[in-house]
């Protein structure tokens, strides 16, 4: 492994260490890769000229629309569901709920994806989705893998950037893993000093790929200079939409389904102007809720900044450490979680 692909560790304040820095562990990566899966990494490679059928040309909206009243739980605030244009044939949401596993294989510290060697992290993987399907037998439940791809980087990078990309390769083995358990991609983007729209396209090939699916995470995003974990960044409606308007030339440019695009948050600033965040047939657009701490906490938050800004879809972030401390009370499961106005749809695991 060269040197210039290792992930340069940080450290987040540690006032902000109790729920607000969400993500202190996947940014803080060890640089070393299980042993097992080093020749993986050098061999798994996939083609990118993936031949992918055309969709058809409309959908049943009087499903999509009883699906989406479902998924609210019947909310009568009149914020959910949220009435938004109609996705392109072939979506995966409200039809789907996607249950993840988030990290980087360079660090056991960033997640659960690299935490665990392969065969086991996939098999532990399929066995949340089992407890998914069986809390709610109305929704299909798929697994999914959700790899950070640009990691924020505490020390000065390329470019003055603060910011690494992973190599192809590792992203392709990713790909590869994904592909033996019938499962959809999402790679995920800290920006740092960068942007969205400069990121997005270093992995245009990868997105042309119907099973592959993006996520952004604001807390990276340091819109004055700062430095990445010294505080909690943000991205405006425009950085949002940048991504949206980006995956939506890749969906018609090359006549896939929809993308799925997931947006951490977990504080009020994280994201601004949600009201601007395009809703488009191309992309559907999951709100996630990324913090640690107890139950209520994290309930509170869910309802402060995701409940109570509808965008179009929600997520929910579990933490198997963070979450489960002895100050805490466990992790939520999925009965309690689907009891939650709007249901998450989306379901990430770090």
């Amino acid at each position: 492994m060269k040197k210039s692909l290792y992930i340069v560790p940080f450290y987040t304040l540690s006032v902000l260490l109790l729920f607000f820095a969400s993500s202190c562990n996947k940014s803080r990566p060890a640089n070393k890769i299980h042993d097992e899966e080093k020749k993986e990494l050098a061999s798994d490679t996939i083609p990118l000229d993936t031949i992918v059928k055309t969709v058809s040309a409309t959908i049943d909206t009087a499903d999509y629309n009883k699906r989406m009243l479902a998924l609210s739980n019947y909310d009568t605030s009149g914020r959910w569901p949220v009435k938004t244009t109609y996705p392109l044939p072939g979506a995966l949401l409200p039809y789907n709920r996607i249950v993840a596993f988030y990290g980087n294989l360079f660090s056991k510290r960033m997640g659960i994806l690299g935490e665990l060697p392969k065969q086991q992290m996939l098999k532990k993987l399929q066995s949340e989705v089992a407890k998914w399907q069986a809390a709610d037998t109305t929704v299909k439940v798929i697994p999914a893998l959700h790899y950070i791809a640009v990691t924020a980087q505490g020390s000065n990078s390329v470019n003055n950037k603060h910011r690494l990309r992973m190599p192809f390769r590792q992203i392709d083995t990713i790909v590869n893993w994904a592909k033996s358990i019938d499962a959809v991609v999402f790679l995920d983007i800290q920006v740092g000093h960068s942007s969205v729209k400069e990121e997005v396209v270093s992995l245009s090939n990868y997105f042309k790929l119907p099973n592959v699916h993006l996520g952004i995470d604001p807390e990276f995003s340091m819109k004055n200079g700062e430095t990445p974990g010294t505080k909690i960044g943000t991205f405006t409606a425009d950085d949002i939409n940048d991504a949206i308007d980006f995956l939506a030339k890749i969906v018609r440019d090359n006549k896939l389904p929809p993308k799925v695009l997931v947006v951490h948050r977990f504080t009020q600033r994280m994201v601004t102007n949600y009201k601007k965040i395009k809703t488009i047939p191309e992309v559907q657009v999951v709100i996630n809720m990324d913090g640690f701490g107890d139950k209520i906490l994290k309930k509170s938050t869910y309802l402060a900044y995701i409940y109570r800004e509808p965008v179009q879809f929600t997520g929910f972030k579990l933490f198997y450490k963070n979450d489960t401390k002895k100050s805490c009370n466990g992790l939520y499961t999925p009965e309690e979680l689907l009891k939650f106005k709007p249901q998450p749809i989306y379901i990430q695991y770090q």
